[in-house]
């Protein structure tokens, strides 16, 4: 607003910052772009660090349920290594068309031995109170170097590395880190206590 003064009167003369209706669209649609942008490189860099994917099946019961959705950390081993009870995602035998999710028990160099309803790392049993029901099998793996050792927590009914074997780790997805839905059982998940006891 600017005021102009003479000897007679005063007189009030409106600016106006408003530009044409052309200026105003061109502003919309810059604007418009601009946002459009910014939501793309934020979908891409957050689907470059995460995934989110479904449970399918009771393998990991108690812990996570058949309609589980999760969020999984990609750069979680890019970034650091395996640890003893993360929950991973992995290719079935190095296939992308087939995830599994299970539980990390030995780590590369490892023994694992299970028997008597007890497992045990290099010698030492583990306390394990997330799992369904203690493990009515028996065997004794090494896990070679480059590869994990995994259970489901529904110890009896999954299928795992007491069945087929080691899990490479160039087959991991990476590691389970939030259960977002159902709403009422959002949490994150941690790796237990147990895992720094096993030297």
């Amino acid at each position: 607003m600017l005021v102009e003064q003479n000897e007679t009167e005063t007189k009030v003369v409106e600016i106006t910052t408003q530009g044409s209706p052309e200026k105003k669209a061109h502003g919309f649609w810059r604007d418009l772009i601009e946002t459009i942008l910014m939501a793309v490189v934020l979908f891409l860099l957050l689907n470059a660090a995460t995934s989110r994917v479904r449970v399918y099946n009771i393998s990991m019961q108690p812990t996570l349920h058949e309609g589980n959705l999760l969020v999984v950390n990609k750069l979680a081993y890019k970034l650091g290594e395996p640890k003893r009870g993360d929950i991973i995602v992995f290719h079935y035998q190095g296939t992308v068309t087939e995830d599994y999710i299970k539980r990390v028990i030995g780590l590369p160099g490892d023994i694992v031995e299970i028997g008597g309803g007890t497992v045990r790392v290099n010698g030492q049993a583990i306390t394990e109170p997330y799992i369904a029901e203690l493990p009515g099998y028996t065997g004794t793996w090494k896990v070679p170097e480059g590869e994990l050792f995994v259970l489901g927590d529904n110890r009896n009914h999954s299928s795992d590395s007491h069945d087929w074997g080691f899990v490479e780790q160039e087959w991991v997805v990476g590691r389970a880190v939030i259960v977002y839905w159902p709403l009422d059982r959002i949490r994150v998940l941690n790796s237990p206590d147990w895992v720094h006891a096993a030297p």
